[in-house]
């Protein structure tokens, strides 16, 4: 059974760079042919397909967020981590971390989620 935690802080300020980590078990996120995403849920709105980053390590982002927008992993602890910078108060959310068999950009071809963590970003 595959497992995805998220970590990180809950309340960042506007400017500053959030970051979050998606610690896995049950797999490793070196595993053919499974890829690894972030989703985001603003408030009252619908999931948004932040980026991925695959078993062999290359990453994909969203149009809108690649300047702001980068994933890394460290396979040794087996997790990944979404950095995302210069975030606004637009960019409070709940966070997901996800696995998929392939690459999509669609949330409902996920297999397994973490629970989420909201992230607000304020003063």
């Amino acid at each position: 059974q595959v497992q995805l935690q998220e970590s990180g802080p809950g309340l960042v300020k506007p400017s500053q760079t959030l970051s979050l980590t998606c610690t896995v078990s049950g797999d490793s996120i070196t595993t053919d042919p499974y890829y690894w995403y972030w989703i985001r849920q603003p408030p009252g709105e619908g999931l948004e397909w932040m980026g991925t980053i695959s078993y062999s390590g290359s990453t994909y982002y969203s149009p809108s967020l690649k300047s702001r927008t980068s994933i890394s992993r460290d396979t040794s602890r087996n997790e990944f981590t979404l950095h995302l910078s210069s975030v606004t108060p637009e960019d409070t959310a709940v966070y997901y971390c996800a696995r998929a068999s392939g690459l999509s950009t669609n949330p409902g071809d996920m297999g397994y989620w973490g629970e989420g963590t909201l992230v607000t970003v304020s003063s």
